[in-house]
């Protein structure tokens, strides 16, 4: 048996002299030996220490120099504010707490820095691995996050996005997924779905799935909001849904067992998986931004990571103050630069056997990037017509400049250049995936060299995407515009009441737009006060946080029509934002991201009273 007894570790040791040194207020120590850095916090009554890591995205704090009380520092990726007295973020307020570190004195008055870590899950109950015959696990890359594991006599899935768009329009995938990926899922004896964010969670897919196996087992871990929050009001009949609570092996078999584990970020939502086979690990650790907290197996045989960026509306959607272009441009390609470093520095420190990055392979091709195409050209006449109907005449696509803006900003990393990196800094082998390609584990375990370690798929076969069937999803977003709901303009009241935020001083313009983010003809502009849940015409008097949200008409009415969260507008590219002061409200954005009342506003009744 391993131990499953919480340990301390023990991360830094400050000898008596520079303890003397310490001064009052904050402290930044590293330890030369491993490199990593911390934060002390000296006061007359009490020493406090943590991570010098953002809990955010992992950014280094530094000092603060707005900072008159010498208590916050200031991160470096986000400028998000640290009270290290309290180890509570004030930028933006009523976000996280920082987890502290053990303080203790030694025998010698060395002063002590202590991680108190649970025990790690995974070692309970282990098992020595055996051998693995050729072909016996075998790892095809589909696209984006999608994975069939063959693994013995069963098969397994992972996130399975292989139709459609997510995020609304924003996304479309890059890859063109094998042809006969609808009967491999089919196939499959079960399948993992991380999170609810759509480029994981693909209705379209699920819906194609479901019209020949509604019973496939499908898993996914026990978040706050379930994964499957939307699944009655999408109309996909899966019958076969298991809710799994954290930490604990789940077993398939006498030789499978998996299990699902939280984001140290984002437990409400994020989730990741160890998949063991004969004593063999497989490590995915998706999109979770601090999987498990940080703590995770080392030296598994297979580990894959999200690894591009690009996946958040931040700055791209951004104008105003300092959202220059060349601000933008920088920004993304310093951000990009510390992804990779990351990533590299996790992979260098798990020592996996193998790294795949993936769950990185989207694009942003909506139709305003394909002007000449004939579908576009008939999309457009019918949206036109549309508009008509609704008494709101609008040009289509007004030359999608906006569109192309974000295809040719959002730039994302290259996986070759994260594994070439990785290549530098440790004996880790590395595999960068093309639809249907096939890893052969126990090949690969024995061999590195094996030519047939990796199938690639054959000559000749079509990687990547050139078109996309825009037209059933686009319809679907385009029915919103004209609904009856948006002939009433108390749908606001209605709505923002549904929604449940309020009791934060915010306000916060909302505008509904063309293709290009220009007001939309006979469209909404309203205020909206988040501290008194009021509708007023003018900004009010008071001293308060301003934003102004500018969103695609199509979209914006999709998502208040259907209740959905607002990852479609942000995540998805749909919106153009200012804000005044340049500060990110956590608060307001978490709940329309994540806490959204898990039922749609009741436009029926509402109906009924607005006649």
């Amino acid at each position: 048996m391993g131990s499953i007894e919480q340990t301390a570790e023990l991360l830094l040791c400050l000898s008596p002299a520079e303890v003397t040194n310490l001064k009052e207020g904050i402290n930044f120590v590293r330890n030369k030996s491993t490199g990593k850095d911390y934060i002390l916090y000296k006061s007359k009554s009490l020493l406090r220490a943590c991570k010098n890591m953002c809990k955010h995205q992992g950014g280094l704090f530094i000092k603060d120099i707005e900072d008159l009380d010498g208590r916050s520092v200031r991160c470096t990726k986000h400028n998000w504010k640290l009270d290290v007295s309290t180890m509570k973020y004030i930028n933006p307020p009523g976000s996280f707490c920082q987890d502290e570190l053990v303080v203790e004195e030694s025998e010698e008055n060395e002063l002590l820095l202590l991680e108190l870590n649970p025990p790690n899950p995974w070692d309970s109950e282990p098992r020595s691995p055996e051998d693995l015959a050729f072909g016996e696990v075998q790892i095809t890359y589909l696209t984006h996050a999608c994975m069939d594991l063959k693994l013995g006599d069963k098969r397994m899935v992972f996130d399975p996005w292989l139709t459609g768009p997510a995020f609304a329009r924003g996304w479309w995938l890059l890859h063109e997924p094998p042809s006969d990926w609808l009967e491999r899922l089919c196939q499959a004896d079960l399948i993992y779905i991380s999170h609810m964010h759509s480029d994981h969670l693909s209705y379209p897919t699920l819906k194609k799935l479901a019209g020949r196996r509604p019973d496939i087992p499908i898993y996914v871990g026990k978040t706050e909001r379930p994964v499957f929050w939307n699944l009655n009001q999408s109309g996909v009949q899966l019958t076969n849904i298991n809710v799994v609570p954290f930490g604990i092996w789940q077993q398939v078999d006498k030789n499978l067992r998996f299990m699902i584990l939280m984001d140290g970020i984002h437990p409400e939502m994020d989730t990741c998986i160890i998949v063991e086979y004969k004593g063999h690990k497989i490590l995915n650790t998706v999109d979770c931004t601090r999987p498990n907290g940080g703590r995770l197996p080392m030296k598994v045989d297979l580990m894959m990571s999200d690894f591009a960026g690009g996946a958040s509306g931040f700055p791209m959607t951004f104008s105003g103050g300092k959202f220059t272009e060349e601000w933008k441009a920088q920004f993304i390609k310093t951000e990009r630069k510390k992804l990779l470093n990351y990533k590299a520095r996790l992979v260098k420190d798990l020592q996996p056997r193998i790294y795949c990055p993936f769950a990185g392979y989207f694009v942003e091709s909506h139709p305003s990037d394909k002007g000449g195409d004939k579908e576009v050209k008939e999309f457009c006449e019918h949206h036109t017509l549309c508009f008509r109907k609704s008494n709101l005449i609008v040009s289509c696509f007004s030359g999608g400049k906006e569109t192309r803006y974000i295809k040719e900003t959002n730039i994302k990393n290259d996986p070759d250049e994260l594994n070439n990196l990785i290549k530098k800094n440790s004996d880790v082998l590395t595999w960068t995936p093309r639809p249907g390609a096939t890893l052969d584990l126990g090949r690969m375990l024995k061999d590195p060299t094996d030519s047939k370690g990796i199938i690639e798929p054959p000559e000749g076969t079509k990687i990547y995407k050139d078109s996309w069937d825009f037209g059933p999803y686009l319809k679907i977003l385009n029915a919103a515009v004209g609904d009856e709901i948006f002939r009433h303009s108390s749908w606001i009241k209605e709505y923002f009441t549904w929604a449940g935020f309020k009791d934060y001083n915010l306000v916060v313009r909302m505008i509904e737009t063309d293709e290009d983010f220009s007001p939309f003809p006979g469209g909404y502009d309203y205020l909206v006060d988040f501290l008194d849940l009021s509708f007023p015409k003018e900004r009010p008097s008071r001293e308060h946080p301003y934003e102004e949200i500018r969103s695609r008409v199509d979209v914006i009415r999709h998502v208040v029509k259907n209740g959905l969260l607002w990852d479609d507008l942000y995540i998805g590219f749909q919106t153009r934002l200012q804000r005044d002061p340049d500060i990110y409200h956590h608060l307001f954005w978490n709940h329309f991201q994540i806490k959204l009342p898990l039922t749609p506003p009741d436009w029926k009744s509402f109906l009924m009273y607005c006649g």
